[in-house]
């Protein structure tokens, strides 16, 4: 910084020029030229003598303007390397959550820092870390594993349909493919026994356009339900099983928290002896503990879930 003496105009207060108007205003008392200091920023051996720039710092009133530096955010992604000035610990991101994100050094070190404004510095500048965006989800699943209708409105009823020999085989169809079957329109209905099934199936009148699918328990060779079931089947009717002699059984036995279903001398109503052997009570609170456990395909028997895909694909050709 250098100073010199400048000549100053008393009536105007502005420096002496060569031909300057040195004559006094009108209603002016004084006029005449002073010597002031006069302090100017210059450049000695290449380095700016100026101690500091305020252009700009000033609005037109004179009043100092406040100027904001927007710190940006930065989304915490996993390998993510960022310093905290505060304790010179500079690592990656390794987990994050709303309040806090964890960082690992090189040497594996972690420490947890809570997620503050402006509390990191990233590529040298002062950044927010904040929790990433979580991906654009996928079609969602239903209870079967296929791909969820939104906003379903149940077709039209077709034609065929899906016949299971009671009230819980029909419950846990609904449980587990009761989105499916809304999509495709098919209707599922209980028979309540095998008794007399092939006047039921002729009473029902199969067609290429109205096919009929029903479902068995217990259907190994020998049986009563594989001679009734061979008794019936044809272009235009199907009948699948499963080994079980209930449906209960077509449940994972961890499902209902036991390591296997028990075994029920012959003779003895199967739901009843189970119930007894496990202490559930009646059959009808066995029945409400295995078919309110069942939340997916993942919870049932491989033999139930191929048997059932197989006869709605079976009933659902086109008309």
């Amino acid at each position: 910084m250098t100073a010199e003496w400048v000549r100053v105009c008393t009536a105007c207060d502005r420096p002496v020029s060569a031909g300057h108007d040195r004559s006094a205003p009108r209603g002016s008392a004084i006029s005449g030229v002073s010597l002031r200091r006069s302090f100017r920023g210059g450049v000695q051996n290449g380095v700016s003598l100026r101690s500091h720039d305020y252009r700009g710092s000033f609005g037109d009133d004179g009043v100092r303007r406040q100027v904001r530096r927007t710190v940006p955010e930065v989304p915490a992604e996993a390998g993510l390397v960022v310093e905290d000035p505060a304790s010179g610990f500079c690592g990656a991101v390794v987990k994050v959550d709303v309040r806090e994100v964890t960082l690992e050094d090189r040497h594996g070190g972690r420490r947890v820092f809570p997620l503050r404004p402006a509390a990191f510095v990233f590529e040298g500048a002062p950044a927010t870390l904040v929790v990433p965006k979580a991906a654009p989800k996928g079609p969602g699943r239903s209870a079967s594993g296929s791909v969820h209708v939104a906003n379903l409105k149940a077709r039209t009823a077709r034609a065929s349909r899906i016949w299971v020999e009671g009230i819980h085989d029909a419950a846990l169809v609904e449980t587990v493919w009761g989105h499916d079957l809304r999509v495709e329109g098919i209707v599922v209905e209980p028979m309540h026994g095998m008794d007399d099934l092939a006047a039921a199936v002729a009473d029902f009148g199969p067609a290429p356009h109205r096919r009929l699918g029903i479902l068995v328990d217990h259907l190994v060779a020998g049986s009563k339900e594989t001679r009734a079931a061979q008794a019936v089947v044809g272009p235009n009717v199907l009948v699948t099983g499963h080994p079980f002699v209930d449906v209960w059984q077509a449940v994972k036995p961890s499902v209902v928290g036991i390591r296997e279903w028990p075994v029920i001398p012959r003779g003895t109503d199967w739901k009843t002896g189970v119930c007894d052997t496990l202490r559930w009570g009646e059959p009808s609170d066995g029945a409400r503990r295995v078919l309110g456990a069942v939340r997916s395909f993942r919870d049932l028997e491989s033999d139930l879930i191929g048997a059932v895909e197989h006869l709605i694909d079976f009933v659902t050709v086109t008309d």
